[in-house]
């Protein structure tokens, strides 16, 4: 707990308030007509026991039956205009909020899309999906209803304190000591929240962290019967969060009642005073009734102000852990004057390029590349020998920590984003689909693509005739991440996406992994037609694949240590060519 106090209150010291005022300026004009009403709502709520004063005085005692009619359409006339002012002080500060969540949470969204892979790939996705759905909802509540209760409560509460002044200041001032100690207890009490609050959604994160992650790789749950294992660590973390949440509740409930106590202690101790003074003469019942009117009317304003202080704690701890997340700089950042490659050759430099995920852990080390126009280059190498980090570097998913990759002569730190990447067409190891149709996957990123080019690129990955084999052809939906088609169908998809791009720079990081090998054949034979005329990098671990590069790139623990076509770098005897009988053997064993 100490740990995660010390990590709260750094997060906190920064200015969460000053952030969120950030957020409203936009929507100001609706912000202060909101707050206009919620100021005439709360003055109509307070003027009723004025008014019953007046009956007891003037009406039941002077018998002034005037003051009777007067008093009475008063009261239905004060409560039309409350009415009025309350549908405007709720319908304009949910408009408000809503305007300013929704802006919260599309800066959020957009921010994670642009936030580094070493920061995504380190975070539980699950919680930052609770970041935008828990913590903004949250967020929402402290914007409207919140706001509100604060605004509309704090007036009242003013109000009632001028008019027990004027009523009697000898009794006002007996309220006013009981005042401070409630202060003392709803201060105490605000903190504890503060940190239960964050305490309870930092849980709640993690409890959809969970849930997420098992959800996503329910295949490998099943496949290793660990359901029972998997349900366990559910149900730990959603102790973990009841704990939280029954602490939280443990201090709101006493809260609530500290108070309640205090002040109705205070309203008997007024009660026995101001009765004596009615007795003596002192004042007249009428003053009595009405002043303890408002001690009631009191009551109501401290005991929402302590749930305004709950919601308040848990609003911006929800807000501090979505700033936690908006702080964190993208690393990949849009030049100021971004470069846009309308011609691009494909001509690809590296130079003198370190990369670490981590300080001086170099994944890595000096790497010096020239790539010709339209060259055909494999790179190849043990596991964890840097292939996929180095050609993540040209679409630039990553920086490097020195040196610069270059393409057509342009540092690609210059260029602009999109339209590099529309220029680079990608073959993941790992192909994800999303929700949607065949044709909607293919042509993902490319609206500009026909369905002629789609056709035509499902013919190229091998794919076209199961496509056609469906019922519903390219309008057959594949299901979230294409769980619906097997992972050689998979791998076609995503070959054909890269290809309807009709990009420059082509990169196939183990393309033909999935495929059997047949079909690795026949998809070998249609990348070969892909590949001409365009600049293609092809990761491989099976060298089988890569005979026919123009150029064969040897990676050893971040470094280039061989280098040239498949019949050369066998003729050395060197690292490929002791990877390339290793897997012969193993395929003549198999």
């Amino acid at each position: 707990m100490s740990r995660l106090k010390d990590k709260f209150l750094n997060v906190a010291s920064g200015n969460t308030y000053m952030r969120l005022v950030r957020y409203l300026r936009p929507y100001l004009g609706r912000l202060f007509a909101a707050i206009a009403c919620m100021t005439l709502s709360s003055v109509m709520a307070v003027l009723p026991p004025w008014l019953l004063k007046n009956i007891v005085d003037d009406v039941l005692i002077q018998k002034d039956l005037f003051m009777l009619n007067f008093l009475a359409l008063g009261i239905v006339l004060i409560y039309l205009c409350k009415a009025v002012f309350s549908y405007g002080q709720t319908y304009l500060m949910n408009w408000v909020g809503q305007k300013v969540i929704m802006d919260i949470r599309v800066q959020l969204y957009d921010h994670m899309q642009k936030m580094s892979f070493r920061y995504l790939y380190k975070s539980r996705i699950g919680d930052l999906i609770s970041r935008i759905t828990n913590d903004v909802m949250i967020l929402q509540n402290l914007v409207t209803n919140v706001i509100i209760d604060l605004v509309v409560q704090s007036i009242t509460f003013v109000a009632v304190i001028i008019f027990l002044l004027i009523l009697n200041w000898r009794l006002a001032v007996i309220t006013f000591v009981v005042l401070p100690i409630t202060a003392y207890v709803l201060n105490v009490a605000s903190k504890k929240l503060r940190l239960v609050g964050y305490e309870i959604q930092e849980e709640l994160g993690r409890v959809v962290a969970i849930a997420q992650e098992a959800l996503s790789a329910i295949r490998i749950v099943r496949s290793f019967a660990t359901e029972d294992e998997e349900l366990d660590k559910f149900k730990g973390q959603n102790k973990s969060n009841f704990r939280a949440l029954m602490h939280g509740m443990q201090i709101h409930a006493f809260l609530e009642g500290a108070v309640e106590v205090i002040l109705i202690g205070a309203l008997a101790l007024i009660l026995w005073i101001g009765g004596r003074d009615v007795v003596a003469g002192r004042a007249t019942p009428g003053e009595l009734i009405a002043f303890i009117g408002y001690l009631g009317l009191l009551v109501q304003p401290v005991r929402v102000l302590s749930k305004v202080v709950s919601g308040v704690q848990r609003g911006l701890a929800a807000a501090d852990r979505i700033f936690e997340v908006l702080n964190v700089s993208t690393e990949v950042r849009p030049p100021r004057s971004p470069i846009v490659l309308k011609d691009v050759k494909g001509m690809i430099d590296f130079e003198d390029i370190y990369f670490a995920y981590e300080d001086k852990n170099w994944i890595l080390r000096g790497i010096n590349l020239h790539i010709c126009p339209g060259e055909k280059v494999a790179i190849v190498g043990h596991t964890g020998a840097g292939k996929s980090t180095l050609v993540d570097l040209i679409p630039r998913f990553y920086d490097p920590n020195q040196g610069c990759v270059r393409i057509d002569g342009h540092d690609v730190r210059q260029l602009d984003l999109k339209t590099l990447r529309r220029h680079i067409g990608i073959v993941p190891q790992d192909p994800v689909l999303l929700k949607g149709s065949i044709a909607y996957n293919i042509a993902y990123g490319c609206p500009w693509a026909s369905r002629e080019d789609i056709v035509e690129a499902a013919d190229r990955a091998g794919i076209l005739d199961f496509v056609k084999s469906l019922p519903r052809g390219f309008d057959t939906e594949v299901g979230e991440r294409g769980v619906t088609l097997s992972g050689g169908q998979r791998q076609r998809i995503a070959i054909a996406r890269a290809i309807v791009r009709n990009p420059r720079i082509l990169i196939m990081d183990e393309a033909t992994s999935s495929l059997d090998a047949a079909m690795e054949q026949h998809i070998h034979e249609s990348m070969q037609r892909a590949m001409e005329g365009r600049t293609s990098l092809i990761i491989a671990h099976r060298l089988s694949t890569v005979r026919n590069a123009d150029r064969i790139i040897v990676l050893e623990k971040g470094e280039i240590v061989e280098e040239g076509d498949h019949g050369t770098l066998l003729k050395r005897e060197g690292v490929y060519a002791n990877l390339y009988s290793l897997q012969m053997g193993e395929k003549s064993r198999a």
